[in-house]
């Protein structure tokens, strides 16, 4: 759930041009180049690490719907 959210804020974020500012902050300090991919790849890496904390303090099931 936790990583449907965070996709939800990057697209969100992305309505405002975040994604461009993400991008070439992301080049300009690791000389890398970086794609709107790798955007939601990386909020989607947010909300696996966000799933994987809830799991294991065992509250993952209760932030499920019913």
């Amino acid at each position: 759930m936790t990583i449907v959210i965070f996709l939800i804020i990057a697209w969100i974020l992305s309505w405002f041009k975040f994604e461009q500012i993400f991008i070439q902050a992301f080049q300009e300090l690791f000389n890398k180049e970086v794609t709107k991919a790798s955007y939601y790849f990386i909020f989607f890496c947010i909300g696996v690490i966000g799933d994987i904390t809830l799991l294991f303090n065992g509250t993952f099931y209760d932030k499920l719907p019913s």
